[in-house]
């Protein structure tokens, strides 16, 4: 038997950057997702409690995107690109809710992979395959930070990613606060959503500009005449600035200025980006206006899912929001326990 267990992570800011090079400042949080696997057969066999049907993944699958049902996919997607020699059949058990932005797929693609016998010494790589197994069973095209973090976190710690040289700097998250993420309960799934349009416009504007984004100042990109690109170009420049920003002031203790970025980051998500929803929108006035709340945001790629605020210890106890999570900065995803060898 083989146990893997991978956490989810809450994006404290910088949305809608990674895929276009630039920075961001995820966490890894300590709702998880667990594969227990016996090894064997030429098949993944998969269980899991929340859905009705099984994943029965051939090792030979060539078309991620075609197996059924819909979660069987991300799984799919793994093997594609993983490639064990020999399968296995198990169960997945998650306590992270399914579409809430707070990377379900990413956390299940990665234990999936350690399960299966992925090397694990190289986490980069690990994540690499893992954000293909998403490209290849979405058809979104994600970037590298959901699952670089739930490969490469730090217990007690953020991770800001420079998503162009894949380098990770861990931050470590003040002692006395709280991370608290709330369900909008507006879901959403992202291969559903405008995900690829958003990167299609931050692509086009990049290629306008003659730049990646992240080298750019606020003045050239103000220089624009399409307005539709000019404010995507406008979010992704001013985010990779408040993802320096809220760094520096989390790791000094500056939670003040920590949350006024977090906060500008959704102004910006929703008026530059538009990629909010008036659920979201909201939530985050309401967090935004508790007393002892720093600040607050949509957190993921918008479009539904949850918004994250950074707060005092209970502040928002007595809000009376039904899905509410203050969640701890946890460690990276492993392969906690096994009796058989590698099966790559």
């Amino acid at each position: 038997m083989i146990v893997a267990r991978a956490p989810g992570r809450v994006n404290l800011i910088g949305d809608h950057t990674d895929y276009s090079a630039g920075f961001v400042c995820p966490m890894a949080i300590d709702l998880a997702t667990t594969v227990r696997l016996d090894v064997g057969g030429d098949r993944v066999e998969l269980t899991s409690r929340d859905e009705p049907e099984r994943a029965s993944v051939a090792l030979d699958v060539t078309d991620p995107a075609a197996v059924r049902p819909a979660w069987a996919r991300y799984v799919a997607g793994v093997v594609a690109a993983v490639r064990p020699r020999v399968g296995g059949r198990g169960t997945v058990e998650t306590t992270l809710p399914v579409g809430g932005g707070l990377s379900s797929s990413a956390a299940l693609e990665v234990a999936v992979a350690l399960a299966l016998g992925a090397d694990d010494g190289d986490r980069g790589a690990l994540a690499a395959a893992c954000q293909r197994a998403e490209q290849l069973a979405s058809g979104v095209p994600c970037g590298p930070m959901d699952q670089l973090v739930v490969a490469g976190a730090v217990a007690g710690h953020a991770l800001l990613i420079d998503c162009r040289s894949l380098e990770r700097t861990p931050v470590p998250i003040p002692a006395g606060i709280e991370v608290v993420v709330v369900d909008s309960g507006q879901a959403r799934r992202l291969e559903e959503s405008a995900y690829a349009t958003r990167r299609a416009e931050v692509e086009a504007a990049a290629r306008a500009l003659g730049a990646e984004l992240r080298d750019l100042s606020p003045a050239e990109v103000e220089g624009m005449t399409d307005q539709r690109l000019r404010k995507r170009a406008r979010h992704v420049v001013s985010e990779n600035h408040r993802v320096h920003a809220f760094t520096v002031a989390l790791a000094s203790g500056d939670l003040a200025a920590a949350g006024a970025a977090m906060t500008e980051s959704h102004t910006s998500l929703r008026d530059d980006f538009e990629v909010s929803t008036a659920a979201l929108d909201a939530l985050v006035e309401r967090l935004a206006a508790t007393p002892g709340v720093w600040g607050a945001r949509l957190t993921g790629a918008g479009f539904g899912g949850c918004a994250v605020a950074l707060t005092e210890p209970g502040a928002t106890a007595a809000l009376g929001l039904p899905r509410r999570w203050v969640v701890s900065a946890a460690g990276a995803a492993q392969r906690v326990s096994s009796t058989e060898g590698d099966s790559t």
